[in-house]
């Protein structure tokens, strides 16, 4: 039993497995029945994305637009004009990339009500290899004013991300993944946009995760806490907008802090908690992530050890940091 204080909302023991995008796909179905104004968009990608379900649920409100992400985007656009509450799916390698300026130009910068949910992120993506394994989606996404970029840790939080977002009024990128990711959380576990989630108090340094990588930390903080290191874990699930306060106040507290994602370190959460603490709070940090490099083709899951996006990873970068801290430095002037 760990000596620090763990968040109730996480499950005791790691025992299922989950394709987070088979969740996407099924609440879309509840909220279709509640919502007879959701209509749904797909790329000619619909069984693997999960939209499918929804289009055999309700046939009338489900287009499937081909190979022509870009037309998507702007049907989707339309049909917020209209007044529907469109969610548009695809890869995201196509949806934050090949539709990029049509997102811009006719999502982001009219401020208009689409949901953009994109499957297949990250080096997750496995044997489809570096063309597919979208590492840049965090960081071109968030740069566009007025979207909200949200990347979920696991099924609980997919879920609770989807019946969130469908109620906010902007456009909103989601990321999700093509893996099956480790059900962290309890049913009880809250989501709400714009904050991070405390999940393991701690003093020595602080691990900020998202995606599959809140897991990794969560493992991290468990092999530390056996070495007499107490890790703070932070969920910070919406990369934007981000919750300035939470990350000022955990930087703060412990004086050391890792990043950890599947996804580029230049413009992704790694950058995004780097301008945060440059401008508030300078902080020794670590960035846990693909080093400025694309991905390769292999299993998945096998790819994260591959480039070093693992436990044992963010301990390691934990103890240089807490090394660098206890060393004495002085300035010759």
């Amino acid at each position: 039993m760990s000596r620090f204080q763990i968040n109730d909302c996480l499950v005791d023991q790691v025992t299922e497995h989950v394709y987070i995008r088979d969740i996407y796909g099924k609440t879309l179905v509840e909220l279709g029945r509640e919502y007879p104004n959701i209509v749904v968009l797909d790329a000619d990608l619909t069984v693997s994305t999960k939209t499918n379900i929804f289009g055999k649920e309700f046939p009338n409100r489900f287009f499937t637009m081909g190979v022509s992400e870009q037309d998507m985007m702007a049907t989707a656009a339309g049909f917020a004009l209209s007044g529907k509450i469109p969610f548009a799916s695809t890869f995201a390698i196509f949806a934050a990339g090949r539709a990029w300026e049509h997102v811009r130009q006719s999502i982001a910068f009219p401020n208009l009500n689409v949901k953009i949910v994109a499957t297949h992120a990250g080096v997750t993506v496995g044997e489809d290899g570096a063309t597919h394994q979208m590492l840049e989606d965090i960081a071109i996404m968030r740069v566009l004013p007025n979207m909200t970029v949200i990347v979920p840790a696991d099924a609980i939080e997919t879920e609770k991300v989807i019946r969130t977002v469908v109620n906010h009024n902007g456009p909103v990128y989601v990321r999700l993944a093509r893996a099956k990711f480790p059900t962290i959380f309890k049913r009880s576990y809250e989501f709400e946009i714009g904050k991070a989630k405390i999940l393991r108090e701690g003093k020595h340094a602080t691990i900020f995760a998202i995606g599959i990588m809140v897991y990794e930390a969560l493992e991290a903080a468990k092999i530390l806490d056996k070495e007499g290191i107490s890790a703070c874990v932070v969920n910070v699930s919406t990369v934007k907008p981000i919750d300035v306060e939470t990350i000022i106040k955990s930087a703060s507290s412990t004086g050391a802090v890792v990043t950890a994602e599947d996804h580029n370190v230049i413009g992704g959460l790694g950058g995004a908690i780097s301008e945060v603490l440059s401008e508030n709070y300078p902080t020794p940090m670590k960035r846990i992530g693909m080093r400025d490099r694309f991905g390769t083709s292999g299993d998945g899951i096998q790819l994260l050890e591959y480039f070093g996006l693992k436990a044992k990873n963010i301990v390691r970068a934990v103890h240089k940091l807490l090394e660098f801290n206890s060393q004495k430095r002085t300035v010759v002037l």
